[in-house]
């Protein structure tokens, strides 16, 4: 039924697509995406304040929350490349490495879940799998607790980010803080937003032509709203398979969270913000080039073949996604106690 519904949205698409005039293509992209904000959301149950943002700032950097001590939550999700780590799949616990490709941090908070497969509902949730994962950061909610209240500098700082607590320091208030924190991580102002804004010079006539071929040819369907994509699951592989490095065979994607047939090779439609800072692309972290990933979605997706032309134009729009970077100083983290247990490597 997904394919079937995909299908039957491209048609109506493409349809449309001609008949699209110069004038036309702002006002049908004001319909199918929204500008980021200029401001973090208000997280449902868990409200910002400053003492809650500045701790989840030492906390997403901290890496003592990881068992060996050299994991962060920056290490694969840096916030000076794009919120992510530039590899396949990331580096984790005794060199290990990650079965999917990490995604970026930037935006997140826009996503309808967290992960590429939407396992978790929230960054907080997110937040915890990470520090307990084996391949990733290896540690338990039980060391963590331990770890931050060994250290004597982080107890005034969870009792001002969270005052209404006995025992502020706890494995749930280290997630809600992250989770605040990261909802700041947001990129607002690329060249796209003020042409969505009603600036038609924000955008080249070149990126414009790449802007109305995205829509024309399908690629919103997918990839719309305010993060350009990040809202709905879709198979990887509508209308042709991907080679198997691209979509490796043994990752059945949501199926795993799902254990429902119609969610095998059904992923997350990634973010397209800031696309140009994090390669490589796609869950397998296979493809390094931009224009090599619009192609394979061409013919997988929408079982077209894009041209190097076409491609060009619709590079040219994707690149104007890049969006103000946020500027985030880099924390002095306090220091261990004889209490702090020792890093296990």
């Amino acid at each position: 039924m997904k394919w079937k519904l995909l299908s039957s949205l491209v048609v109506v698409m493409l349809a449309a697509g001609a008949a699209w005039g110069k004038d036309a293509v702002m006002s049908q992209a004001q319909a199918t995406f929204k500008p980021v904000p200029a401001k973090p959301p208000v997280l449902k149950n868990n409200p910002a304040t400053p003492g809650k943002v500045e701790l989840g700032r030492m906390l997403f950097f901290e890496p003592r929350l990881s068992s060996s001590y050299l994991i962060s939550c920056n290490t694969c999700h840096n916030v000076g490349l794009g919120g992510v780590d530039l590899q396949e799949t990331s580096t984790g616990h005794g060199w290990q490495k990650g079965p999917r490709n990490a995604p970026t941090v930037l935006n997140s908070v826009y996503n309808l879940a967290q992960f590429w497969d939407g396992r978790a509902e929230d960054l907080a949730a997110q937040a915890k799998g990470p520090v307990q994962a084996s391949v990733e950061m290896h540690n338990t909610p039980a060391r963590v607790v331990e770890t931050l209240t060994s250290i004597p500098g982080y107890l005034p700082l969870f009792k001002k980010a969270f005052p209404r607590d006995k025992d502020p320091i706890t494995f749930d208030n280290m997630a809600k803080a992250i989770e605040v924190f990261e909802a700041t991580l947001i990129t607002p102002d690329a060249r796209f937003d003020r042409f969505l804004k009603g600036n038609p010079k924000a955008l080249s006539a070149k990126e414009q032509q790449g802007l109305k071929l995205f829509m024309a040819k399908g690629c919103s369907v997918c990839h719309n709203g305010v993060n350009i994509g990040g809202a709905g699951y879709f198979t990887f592989g509508v209308k042709e398979n991907p080679a198997a490095d691209v979509r490796p065979t043994e990752d059945l994607g949501r199926f795993k969270v799902t254990n429902t047939a119609a969610d095998r090779y059904v992923f997350k439609a990634p973010s397209l913000r800031n696309i140009e800072l994090t390669p490589p692309y796609f869950h397998s972290g296979k493809v390094w080039k931009l224009s090599d990933a619009v192609k394979i979605m061409g013919t997988a997706q929408i079982g077209i073949s894009i041209n190097d032309d076409e491609t060009g134009k619709i590079v040219a729009f994707l690149l104007t996604l890049n969006g103000r970077q946020p500027h985030i100083v880099y924390p002095i983290m306090p220091p261990d106690s004889n209490a702090t247990p020792k890093p296990a490597l």
